[in-house]
């Protein structure tokens, strides 16, 4: 299992379910094969807020505005030969940003 687990809505709930029915998180940590702080974690959640919504904006910003990765597409369009880190490069002439090769890539993929 991969070190972040991220549960869906219906599960989210169930597990709220169990917990407001008196089951221990210990319990169904080992029900559902997680963490103790991923179970802990939602019910402090449910508990402070009566919400189990992800909160919007969680995770990292994205490296690159949509000028960018336009501008990124292009450019890859352009010359189909290449390498992330010379892309990487022309964007950095261009704009200004910085972007690693990963970004490039993901970038990338993402535009189609």
């Amino acid at each position: 299992m991969s070190n972040h687990q991220r549960l869906e809505g219906g599960m989210r709930w169930l597990i709220v379910g169990r917990l407001e029915a008196g089951q221990s998180q210990v319990q169904i940590c080992r029900n559902f094969n997680l963490t103790p702080s991923v179970v802990c974690k939602l019910w402090k959640q449910f508990q402070d807020t009566g919400s189990i919504e992800r909160k919007p904006g969680e995770g990292c910003p994205k490296a690159t505005m949509a000028k960018e990765d336009h501008y990124l597409s292009i450019i890859a369009s352009r010359n189909r030969d290449a390498a992330t880190s010379q892309l990487s490069r022309d964007l950095y002439a261009a704009t200004g940003t910085r972007v690693s090769t990963v970004t490039v890539s993901k970038r990338l993929h993402e535009t189609g």
